[in-house]
């Protein structure tokens, strides 16, 4: 294995392209005209955006794919077959990017290992690119993606024209990644596989902190020590100290509250919470910098907009110019997304999977119903260890819905120990409220919300697996019967 990413030329390959995270990174480096080929079993709107810029994918996992490049040429900017070199002697021999997904029996990982190909993990590729520019990387349990995507919104909209890695989509770059033309690169930074520890970028935000992955971390202590790693190689560090963790562990360079009682450098004050949005006065330092507006909901996302707020002031920007931006962003795909409405029934997607999510986005749904009006949330246990690690706490997480649905377990690749089962979960849920369902398949969840769900309902959408593939069965079904001809 090499020790570092090589940007100047030589092929990248990704195992497992198709991915949030991996996905963005190949494309970066697709638009910078790099040579990137893929692979995936499954071809999604991801893989074929990545397909339309060039990227070569394979719907196979074979170790003829790192073949490619050594039978491919560009003659001017156009691939075409060259004669076959030998592998190891060709510098076209490709960098082999993994995430932690891809095990050591992955035949495309086997036969990189064989062939000498510099193998990488997703993480060592992202420090790579942090290190080429003047970057800003967000980390945190909870809030990861918006406030790195708001960040990034905010400087495009200031005419900085950032190069954006982040683990959402976001429509006003048509995806999770950009490649811009300054010297700036905003980049959501994870935690969940120990990786966070590998970054090194100018500013560092650190949103909040819990344990949420006890695949890979055994205590909140375990978890502190690889933010305070990340931390101390930061050039600034700004931190929310509403986190109690972040309060009592770090000193924030730059430090933001929703509460004026802190001594934060950034708070806010005149609150107002609506169902369309939320308005706020900002305080930078005990001098009112001005109000700001904005078109997502509730308290988290008006703390993810103090952490845009504290970058785009050590950036320079003025306060106009940073209100401006974050006025008219709309939030990131799975993140509170309306995906329609039918029969006056509103169908929203959400990717929270942690029992704080759970909770602070059902808050803010609850914002948005009106007297009489049902909040019904349909969640999907996502890892069995996070099931279980945090049973009590998601049987508290939804006292704001009218009703549950609970699903089975999404594994996410872990092995059933048979331990825990969604419906042990439902059990639990059950003891702390009156109307909750337990539906064990996709199949069944949709035929039981057909039945239950009625005019006036606005059903969330919970979870980070495959629930929300049941989104567009469930509004065509509820379209029938108004499109249906005698």
């Amino acid at each position: 294995m090499e020790n570092s990413v090589d940007f100047g030329g030589r092929p990248f390959h990704f195992i497992g392209v198709g991915g949030i995270g991996m996905s963005a990174l190949a494309h970066v480096l697709a638009k910078r005209q790099l040579p990137v080929s893929g692979s995936d079993l499954r071809a999604n709107h991801i893989t074929r955006r990545l397909e339309s810029i060039g990227v070569h994918i394979f719907a196979k996992q074979e170790g003829s794919n790192l073949q490619f490049f050594q039978l491919q040429k560009k003659v001017d900017g156009v691939l075409k077959e060259a004669e076959k070199i030998p592998i190891g002697v060709s510098k076209n021999v490709p960098q082999v990017i993994c995430s932690t997904a891809i095990n050591t029996s992955n035949l495309e990982y086997k036969a990189a290992m064989e062939l000498g190909c510099p193998i990488f993990h997703r993480s060592d590729l992202l420090a790579a690119l942090i290190a080429e520019y003047y970057s800003i990387a967000v980390a945190g349990t909870h809030g990861k993606t918006t406030t790195s995507s708001m960040i990034g919104y905010m400087l495009l909209e200031a005419g900085l024209d950032p190069t954006i890695i982040v683990g959402g989509e976001v429509n006003a770059w048509e995806g999770n990644a950009r490649l811009g033309e300054s010297e700036y690169l905003v980049a959501e930074a994870d935690e969940s596989d120990g990786s966070l520890v590998k970054h090194a970028p100018k500013i560092g935000i650190i949103t909040n902190i819990e344990l949420d992955h006890p695949d890979h971390y055994q205590t909140l202590e375990e978890v502190v020590d690889t933010f305070k790693t990340f931390a101390g190689s930061c050039e600034t560090l700004i931190g929310s100290i509403d986190c109690q963790t972040v309060r009592d562990c770090f000193q924030p360079t730059v430090s933001y509250s929703l509460n004026g009682d802190t001594n934060a450098d950034y708070t806010v004050t005149n609150i107002d919470y609506r169902a369309d949005g939320t308005t706020a006065l900002v305080w930078e330092r005990g001098k009112a910098l001005g109000v700001l507006n904005l078109r997502v909901l509730s308290r988290h996302n008006l703390s993810n907009a103090l952490a845009a707020v504290a970058v785009g002031r050590l950036l320079g920007l003025e306060f106009g110019k940073i209100a401006k931006g974050l006025a008219t962003f709309t939030g990131a795909r799975r993140r509170f997304e309306v995906r329609g409405e039918v029969n006056g029934i509103t169908f929203i997607d959400d990717y929270a999977h942690h029992p704080s999510e759970i909770r602070a986005t059902l808050a803010a749904a609850r914002l948005q119903t009106r007297p009489g009006q049902r909040l019904v949330a349909i969640f999907q246990p996502h890892r069995y260890s996070r099931t279980l690690t945090f049973l009590e706490e998601f049987a508290e997480s939804f006292s704001h819905a009218d009703m549950v649905v609970l699903t089975d377990i999404y594994s996410a690749g872990e092995a059933n120990s048979g331990i825990i089962s969604g419906e042990d979960l439902a059990a639990k849920i059950a003891l702390q409220h009156p109307q909750i369902s337990y539906q064990p398949s996709l199949n069944s969840v949709c035929e039981h919300l057909l039945e239950t769900l009625r005019p006036g309902d606005l059903a969330l959408f919970l979870g980070a697996g495959n629930l929300n593939q049941v989104i567009p069965e469930l509004i065509a079904s509820f379209r029938q019967p108004a499109t249906a001809t005698p």
